[in-house]
């Protein structure tokens, strides 16, 4: 390589601070990554049990709510992902150096990302009526309730403004104790 180029932009990999070191000892909280990751790609498992089993049929208005739920998730999290711009890392820990976005969809919440997934998952529990999908929900609560206050104990020192931030705007669903936390 010419010693007088300039050096290739960094991959996204590279620039959201995932290293194969991170996997081993999660200085980034790369295992909460994981954990969703695991969680989001079960639900591509079939049905457990199949509503059919327990004696009728999953009732197509249901059904097709789950579904609208679906698209609805998905295009939340685009809208999500397209106002957080460069900020964007799906890790816990923010990249340096990134802004604080409050507008758009982080007026809604403050980790709208989060609220779109759960919204796909209710929307596939719906449109399956599967109770193991509702169990990879409850997970995938569980999971990016933990992920999001580990995000924020760092937001707190990195933006003076999150404080009253996060005091005003709810965490991720606006009402239930282990998904919305405003102090």
């Amino acid at each position: 390589m010419d010693p007088t180029s300039t050096p290739s932009p960094k991959s996204p990999l590279e620039g959201w601070g995932l290293s194969w070191g991170g996997w081993l000892d999660n200085r980034h909280g790369e295992w909460w990554l994981l954990a969703q990751l695991a969680l989001i790609t079960a639900h591509l498992l079939p049905p457990w049990p199949a509503p059919g089993s327990w004696g009728y049929a999953w009732p197509l208005p249901i059904a097709i709510s789950g579904a609208v739920l679906f698209v609805v998730g998905l295009l939340l999290a685009a809208q999500a992902f397209w106002r957080l711009g460069p900020s964007l890392t799906p890790l816990p820990d923010p990249k340096p150096g990134a802004a604080l976005v409050t507008t758009g969809a982080y007026g809604r919440c403050r980790h709208p990302l989060y609220q779109a997934v759960l919204l796909c998952s209710l929307g596939v529990v719906l449109a399956l009526g599967s109770l193991l999908h509702l169990a990879l929900l409850l997970g995938l609560c569980a999971v990016l309730g933990g992920k999001a206050r580990r995000e924020e104990r760092f937001l707190l020192q990195l933006h003076p403004g999150y404080r009253d931030y996060r005091r005003s705007t709810p965490a991720i669903v606006p009402g239930l104790p282990w998904l919305d936390w405003r102090s």
